[in-house]
């Protein structure tokens, strides 16, 4: 006789469903681990050191790679500037990790919603702040979580100078230019005589 006969009806579901749901753990255990995230967090030089962090957010290597960027608008201020359109991490658990194209926005929310990836952004930002503005002190802004926080940077207006100038005015000048200069009529030599 099993043990589970012994116990009644109510008992014997109960010890089936427990004995269900521990199988279906350890058989979801068993999952390869490319088929898991890793959540790994290093550092992915964009152009400069400190400029870039990976975050492997996806089974097989895949995640984001977001840019750091500094704003020293306000005298004696380094601080992050934010965009939420990061690039995608290919090959982020391999030895030669890359970033091609764009993540979608919910996933770089995702990502900033982890305190790990949060402090990994501060440091990151604090060594770039150190590096574009050693004289500044580094103040620190958190990452949008939403895409009602992102707020579009604002950039100074064109002035005339900074225009490009009309291209038929620029053609006519060429073609000017480019004119043989007119000769003067020939004088009438004085000594001919």
């Amino acid at each position: 006789m099993t043990p589970f006969r012994r116990l009644p009806p109510l008992g014997r579901a109960l010890a089936t469903a427990l004995a269900t749901g521990l199988g279906a753990s350890v058989l979801s255990a068993c999952v390869p681990a490319h088929r898991h995230a890793t959540w790994a967090i290093f550092p992915l030089q964009r152009r400069l050191p400190h400029d870039g962090l990976a975050v492997v957010s996806q089974p097989d290597g895949y995640g984001l790679h977001i840019w750091i960027d500094t704003d020293t608008r306000q005298s004696g201020r380094c601080q992050p500037r934010w965009s939420a359109d990061a690039a995608r991490l290919f090959n982020g658990n391999g030895s030669a990790p890359f970033s091609s194209g764009l993540a979608p926005r919910e996933e770089f929310f995702q990502a900033v919603a982890r305190a790990d990836v949060r402090r990994a952004l501060r440091e990151q930002s604090e060594a770039l702040c150190r590096e574009r503005a050693p004289r500044s002190s580094f103040s620190w802004v958190e990452p949008p979580r939403t895409a009602q926080e992102i707020k579009p940077a604002p950039y100074p207006l064109l002035e005339q100078p900074d225009l490009l100038s009309d291209p038929n005015a620029v053609l006519e000048q060429e073609e000017r230019l480019l004119q043989p200069a007119p000769t003067a009529p020939a004088q009438p030599d004085a000594n001919s005589d």
